[in-house]
């Protein structure tokens, strides 16, 4: 019985130890892109001081936007 725990123990470490290595993978351009988006957004709804609903309605907004 404790050669089982053992070895359940040791393949949950290794496979953790295996994701670890794993590369995280780039965001796409489209996901770099939204990501900007968002900073941006949630950068002017802080400048204005937006809370609650007012924020979500702003950010749904800003996020809809087609900015150029």
């Amino acid at each position: 019985m404790k050669i089982a725990i053992a070895l359940v123990a040791f393949a949950f470490a290794a496979g953790n130890a295996m994701a670890a290595d794993q590369e995280k993978k780039a965001p796409s351009p489209a996901q770099q892109a939204q990501q900007e988006k968002m900073k941006s957004c949630n950068a002017d709804a802080r400048k204005k001081e937006l809370k609650g609903d007012e924020r979500k309605k702003f950010m749904s907004e800003c996020l809809k936007a087609d900015k150029k």
